[in-house]
């Protein structure tokens, strides 16, 4: 089993664990987030040995030779000496212009930075939580890059140290370390004809909003159908900015969706599977896009994949909550 060294103390790994999952099982905490590679939160350096090449996939080149490595997708191979990433010139600090409650239980934050960051709308920036080091989460972007802010939802997590944070004790003028812009959930222009269907769950809009107003800017031709779904009602925003987006927009139309009660307006009651699954049953030649709640998100992955979009047209919002 290899052995891993970091900070001068050794680590047995067990077979097919993580160098991430490693440290954690030693109470050894570094910094992470998405666990899933994605939001390179866990980079770290490989001092001796050569971390597996899928642990670098992603990575810029530059980092690529200097041994970095994501830490939640290295499995190592051999025994490895690691160091924590140096992000120091990675954050950058954003001020908070505006901070405004959108319903029970998510909250909007707009962030202006001292220059302008280069994004594309639905990809997301990392967090750092002011007085914990290793408390990063990350967080889709609503706002187009054209846009003077970066505008964030933020849904409140019962024990989440980030969201209950952001949400209880962050102020407008306060100062937040942020790092970004990453993620491959975004609107690309390569066939404008095509139809688009998005879901979000709950804060799922978030990117989805951004790559909406991104696809119309780019005078994106194909029919778009946008879904946002909660238990009810009360879970629901920017309802009336939707709709009148929609009227605005011939080729697009928004259904909002909920679980218990009435629906809006023009929306529909249900399970937003099976209203998906009543909707679209035929989905060949779809670009998808579904963002939200995990569990949720693979189970409508599935069943868009299993109605005829393929995989490489099916995006997704990857993180989990962490409390």
């Amino acid at each position: 089993m290899p052995m891993i060294t970091f900070k001068e103390h050794e680590y047995t790994c067990e077979p097919g664990e993580t160098i991430l999952a490693c440290l954690r099982r030693h109470r050894v905490f570094v910094p992470y987030s998405c666990q899933s590679g994605v939001c390179q939160s866990c980079m770290m350096q490989a001092v001796h040995g050569q971390p597996p090449q899928e642990a670098q996939h992603g990575l810029k080149d530059t980092l690529v030779e200097q041994q970095h490595f994501l830490a939640c997708m290295c499995k190592p191979e051999e025994d490895m000496e690691v160091s924590l990433f140096d992000a120091s010139k990675a954050w950058e600090q954003a001020e908070v212009v505006e901070k405004t409650i959108l319903n029970e239980s998510v909250v909007r934050i707009r962030l202006k930075t001292a220059s302008k960051m280069n994004y594309k709308a639905g990809q997301f920036i990392n967090i750092k939580y002011p007085t914990q080091e290793d408390c990063i989460r990350s967080y889709s972007l609503a706002s187009l890059p054209d846009e003077e802010t970066l505008e964030l939802h933020i849904k409140r997590m019962p024990d989440g140290i980030m969201s209950n944070f952001l949400h209880d004790e962050l102020n407008t003028g306060d100062q937040l370390n942020i790092m970004g812009a990453m993620g491959e959930c975004f609107y690309t222009p390569r066939d404008a004809e095509q139809p688009i269907l998005m879901i979000g769950i709950g804060t799922g809009l978030a990117p989805l909003y951004g790559i909406l107003r991104d696809a119309i800017a780019q005078e994106h031709q194909g029919n778009i159908h946008l879904y946002h779904a909660s238990l009810a009602t009360a879970g629901l925003y920017y309802i009336d900015e939707l709709q009148t987006l929609a009227n605005d927009t011939p080729s697009l139309s928004y259904i909002p969706c909920v679980l218990h009660g009435d629906a809006p307006k023009g929306g529909q009651q249900g399970d937003i599977k099976s209203i998906i699954a009543q909707q679209h049953r035929d989905l060949k030649g779809y670009r998808v896009y579904v963002c939200g709640d995990p569990a949720m998100v693979d189970q409508l992955k599935k069943h868009c994949f299993l109605a005829g979009a393929s995989m490489s047209d099916i995006y997704s919002d990857p993180f989990d909550f962490t409390a």
